[in-house]
């Protein structure tokens, strides 16, 4: 394991202080990885100076390759610059911590009393705005990543490639990353890097470390040896252990090592990946229902932290209803923490064992160009999910096709569900035209749900 930080390895911002401003960004980390990484930039970069610009979007870029939640890892990435080890499990730790109370809290009241009429209403409700905040991240990211023909051409390959014919997705990142990489190696421009976070210009004050690489994260093989093998342990020991003792059939066996293959491939965040990990745990795997997928993330749209974090309440459900032996909600519990520790800790082994090698990366166009891409086909794997979302909010029943090399979902329009119809639209509209925030949305979504319900609509 890399070196544990002093007090204030040696630039003069105490864990203390850092602690501090951390919980502030977890208690901010609202609105998606978007809205998580505008946080962290306009706290870190533009009123602390702890970060250059420059360096902060050197690590986001290294962070959106990686699986997993960028917003998450690149707070641990900047706070093992600050503190090392220390600094890294602190910033990541903390960033979740929030999300992880909160999520387990929502997910008691769903197992409890999700069948009751004022907390099915108040879902209806969160789900319609869910729809709508889909839809606004494909647009953000869209304004953002297809600046030209070949990112358009990039987002609407992989749109038909996953919907229309299942192509999983770690093969459209992988694909899409080569033809950035090649693209950018052969000098195209349109393959140049997509700036993130601000305006783009360079900070007023850089970064407390300068343009000199600390000696804390220079690349060192056993260095890299003993980061691997201490996080690998932490990660894989508890899959192996619960594998050997309880058997692949055990749904805590299962959880362990379905969320494990998850975290090798949730490239491009929550809106990504969520549409394959509904497929599995509906499927299947029978865990969770269509519409308690879009319940729990609409839990993990109304709290701080990571989109992710949907997955703490899949686990949870998956354990509730399949207690072996266990009270439902303690095993529940242990299915969402479960869920949690493997989603989780590769992130940390990520930033710790492949920082120090990126940090020698900076103003590498090959990397630069591979994120281009694979930003770009993240658009289009971002609509296919928004549409799988409109479909099972806005029609109670779907046919699915098989014909011809495709496999999709066709709504039965007879099945459309007005009011859910007549709630999106209301919340795309508060988006869309008025500019009213995500938690505003969500709360009057819900509250519109709950009215729905005591006057007989739904």
């Amino acid at each position: 394991m890399t070196e544990v930080a002093g007090d204030d390895a040696g630039h003069r911002i105490s864990l203390g202080e850092a602690f501090r401003v951390w919980l502030r960004v977890a208690c901010l980390s609202f609105g998606g990885p978007a809205g998580q990484i505008a946080v962290m930039h306009r706290i870190l970069v533009e009123e602390k100076h702890w970060i250059s610009e420059h360096r902060f979007l050197h690590a986001l870029n290294y962070c959106m390759l990686l699986p997993g939640p960028e917003a998450q890892q690149l707070a641990t990435y900047i706070g093992w610059l600050l503190h090392r080890t220390a600094g890294g499990i602190m910033a990541g730790g903390l960033f979740i911590l929030p999300g992880i109370i909160a999520i387990m809290g929502l997910s008691y009241i769903y197992a409890a009393y999700g069948n009751v009429g004022f907390v099915e209403a108040l879902f209806f409700g969160l789900k319609a705005a869910v729809l709508a905040i889909v839809i606004q991240a494909v647009v953000r990211v869209g304004k953002r990543a297809l600046r030209n023909n070949i990112m358009i051409a990039l987002a609407g390959i992989a749109f038909v490639a996953i919907f229309f014919f299942g192509v999983p997705f770690p093969i459209i990142i992988i694909a899409a990353g080569v033809i950035g990489y090649l693209g950018a190696r052969s000098g195209r421009p349109e393959f140049a890097a997509t700036e993130h976070g601000g305006s783009g210009k360079k900070a007023a004050v850089d970064s407390l470390f300068g343009d000199e690489l600390p000696e804390h994260v220079r690349p060192s093989l056993p260095r890299a040896l003993r980061v691997g093998a201490f996080w690998l342990s932490l990660w894989l020991v508890p899959v192996a252990a619960l594998l050997i003792g309880l058997g692949e059939a055990n749904v805590f066996s299962q959880i362990a090592l379905f969320f494990s293959k998850m975290a090798l491939v949730t490239f491009g965040g929550a809106y990504a990946v969520l549409a394959y990990v509904a497929q599995q745990a509906v499927e299947h795997y029978h865990w969770v229902q269509p519409r308690e997928m879009l319940d729990g993330l609409g839990m993990a749209e109304t709290t701080p932290g990571p989109l992710i974090m949907v997955l703490q309440f899949v686990g949870f459900m998956a354990a509730f209803r399949d207690p072996n032996g266990l009270s439902p909600m303690l095993a529940g519990t242990l299915g969402g923490l479960l869920a949690t520790w493997v989603t989780f800790t590769p992130c940390f082994l990520w930033i710790f064992l492949g920082g120090p090698f990126i940090e020698t990366l900076r103003g590498n166009k090959g990397l630069a160009g591979a994120l281009t891409a694979i930003t770009a086909a993240v658009v289009g794997v971002i609509l296919n999910l928004s549409i799988w979302f409109a479909l099972h909010t806005l029609f109670r029943q779907t046919m699915p096709v098989h014909s011809l090399g495709l496999s999709f979902d066709m709504p039965v329009p007879s099945s459309v569900d007005i009011p859910a119809l007549i709630l999106s639209i209301a919340a795309a509209t508060a988006i869309f035209r008025f500019n009213v925030g995500m938690l505003w949305v969500l709360a009057g979504s819900c509250l519109a749900g709950i009215a729905a319900r005591m006057v007989g609509l739904i």
